[in-house]
């Protein structure tokens, strides 16, 4: 009687280690691993941003293109600005020439021609122009001239279609120029995320550009 207990008691005991044993296995089964789960989310991310890069490095070379519409111009973008407010459109200027398209800008104390008429300039940098940042502050208000070529950017392109870009900086809405009431503007809050808004209206316009004249040519 004795020698059947023991043998009844060693057979429960092999069948809990054996019951145990297998809910481990099973804890640890490949399937449920966030090890496995994690790698999957990373090579997901690595794959968009492969993506992202190939995509942006497309729409650069569509625009960079020896026979791309961008060439047809001195310049992608002229920024109208007070002088008071030079530090802030050289930065401007910086981050935009900086940038893998490598924007070409119009900055008049730099580029325009010394002894040239001041309004010959203004209207030659806004016809050589693809698009035009106003950047629109107290100062700006208070120019005439920044007015003046306010208003040859207007009478440019009347009907706008993302070329002229106002960004606002310091200016109440009610203050807002009444000639760029149809225009979104951009509010400078943030100075990054305002250049970055600035660069990709721009980018925006010249890809379109491209496209329109690649298609009026086939």
């Amino acid at each position: 009687m004795a020698g059947w207990f023991r043998r009844l008691l060693h057979k429960s005991k092999s069948s809990s280690a054996e019951s145990s044993l297998n809910s481990s296995r099973s804890s640890s089964s490949p399937s449920s691993s966030p090890s496995s789960s994690s790698a999957e989310n990373c090579s997901s991310t690595s794959m968009s941003l492969v993506r992202s890069v190939h995509l942006s490095s497309t729409l650069v070379s569509d625009i960079n293109a020896s026979g791309s519409a961008r060439w047809a111009k001195s310049y992608d973008v002229c920024i109208c600005h007070s002088e008071v407010d030079l530090e802030l459109v050289e930065e401007l200027v910086s981050y935009l020439e900086g940038q893998p398209e490598s924007f070409r800008c119009f900055l008049q104390l730099r580029d325009a021609a010394p002894g040239s008429a001041v309004v010959t300039e203004l209207c030659d940098a806004v016809q050589n122009s693809h698009c035009w940042v106003m950047l629109i502050t107290p100062s700006f208000l208070q120019d005439p001239w920044c007015k003046y070529q306010m208003h040859q950017a207007l009478a440019e392109a009347p009907m706008a279609n993302g070329r002229t870009i106002p960004v606002l900086k310091d200016v109440d809405r009610k203050d807002y120029p009444r000639e760029l009431r149809n225009l979104y503007y951009i509010y400078m809050a943030l100075k990054e995320n305002s250049f970055r808004q600035i660069r990709d209206t721009i980018m925006r316009y010249l890809q379109e550009l491209c496209r329109n004249s690649t298609s009026r040519t086939d």
